[in-house]
């Protein structure tokens, strides 16, 4: 049996993933790469001939990079939830086998998402800007936010990071939780979740959490006419993707008090610059993409793309395939 090349591209990879790997196949010559933005060329010039590719990276997996890999490519897996980084249809086009790591990552996300909730409701970034510059005042009127109790959450795409969104909140007394997607959840009757119209969603919440994947259809779902339906006390959470709304238009929103603000944990680009205007907005409450980031969630994200990759190179199916 030929020795098998996997080309693992962001060194961050951690090393629980190695020791799958290291103990499913002593037939695997492994090698990474850092990611940096300048480390595509890198990627190039290390893709040829292999057999598997864990695409840990924000690039795109494009055709042309399938080609330099060539024809002996059998699998990739992506150590992430989303796809919108690898070009499906093309890999599927070849018969790549293709895997990712759904659900795994759905309370540690979940989380995140509350915490942004809780944060831009109550104007944590205010706050704490105030506390560094020396500027806490105090008085009855000081830096009040909203409340969760009592209030009505939409939930933009009801799956297995939006349930558990929704089982946590449940914990704050919402009065009403609605949820828009392509069809119906039949886990949202035992969550008392709602499913509505986006237009009757964004209307009628309190809250609104972006928490569906990105596609050509939910590109630039959130928008100047979207966000125009949302009450002007509401507030806008995103743990989806950066695409999934129009900065420039959520900008003049929260700079307009047209909503009360937002909490992000996703941004376009990544990392987000300094100097971006949404970064200067006292209102809107971002932190750099860390919905997955705890040590046993990572861990758990490397262990299933290592065994997506062992069970494809044994042409077994993969723990998750996406097709």
């Amino acid at each position: 049996m030929s020795l098998k090349k996997v080309l693992i591209v962001n060194k961050s990879y951690p090393v629980v993933g190695f020791g799958v790997l290291l103990s499913g196949s002593k037939q695997n010559i492994l090698q990474y790469l850092d990611y940096e933005p300048e480390s595509l060329p890198e990627i190039k010039k290390n893709i040829e001939g292999c057999d598997a590719l864990i695409w840990n990276t924000k690039h795109q997996l494009t055709p042309e990079i399938l080609d330099l890999a060539g024809p002996q490519l059998k699998a990739v897996s992506s150590m992430s939830s989303g796809l919108d980084h690898i070009r499906v249809e093309e890999l599927k086009k070849r018969g790549i086998a293709l895997g990712n790591c759904p659900h795994v990552l759905d309370n540690a996300v979940a989380d995140i998402a509350v915490g942004l909730l809780i944060g831009a409701a109550r104007k944590f970034k205010a706050g704490i800007r105030e506390l560094e510059s020396g500027q806490w005042k105090y008085g009855v009127q000081w830096s009040t936010g909203l409340d969760i109790a009592g209030s009505t959450v939409g939930i933009i795409g009801l799956g297995g990071i939006g349930q558990a969104i929704v089982r946590r909140l449940k914990g704050f007394d919402v009065a009403r939780f609605l949820y828009s997607g392509r069809s119906d959840k039949p886990q949202a009757k035992a969550l008392g979740a709602e499913r509505v119209p986006l237009e009757h969603l964004l209307k009628e919440s309190n809250y609104v959490v972006l928490a569906c994947p990105l596609t050509n259809e939910t590109q630039n779902l959130i928008n100047a006419d979207t966000l125009k339906l949302m009450k002007k006390n509401s507030v806008l959470v995103n743990i989806g993707r950066g695409g999934l709304i129009d900065q420039n238009a959520l900008y003049d929103a929260l700079k307009g008090n047209h909503i009360f603000a937002a909490g992000l944990d996703v941004v376009t680009p990544e990392p987000l610059p300094k100097d971006h205007p949404l970064i200067s907005l006292p209102n809107c409450f971002i932190l750099p993409h860390l919905g997955s980031a705890t040590i046993e969630t990572r861990n758990a994200m490397a262990s299933i793309a290592a065994n997506n990759i062992l069970l494809a190179l044994e042409g077994k199916s993969m723990l998750f395939p996406a097709y």
